[in-house]
């Protein structure tokens, strides 16, 4: 079983032991409290990030064109 299915399956199985139980409270208190203290980290996901890393790498491919036209041009001039 991948580990994604396995943390999912895991996840279904505690939050349906504890479901109509006080801890069901406290794992909602406890949710919003961990939510509002990551948006205050600002993190970003997943998704944001690997979009990130891809425009950085179209950039720095860009550059390097850039760079080397610019370096035969320069030679061309001489």
């Amino acid at each position: 079983m991948e580990k994604a299915a396995l943390l999912d399956d895991l996840q279904q199985r505690l939050a349906s032991l504890i479901e109509g139980t006080p801890a069901a409270d406290l794992q909602r208190n406890l949710k919003a409290l961990l939510s509002q203290q990551f948006a205050q980290l600002e993190l970003v996901t997943r998704e944001e990030f690997d979009a990130q890393v891809r425009v950085l790498a179209r950039t720095r491919e860009k550059l390097q064109d850039l760079e080397q036209r610019l370096a035969e041009l320069e030679s061309q001039r001489d």
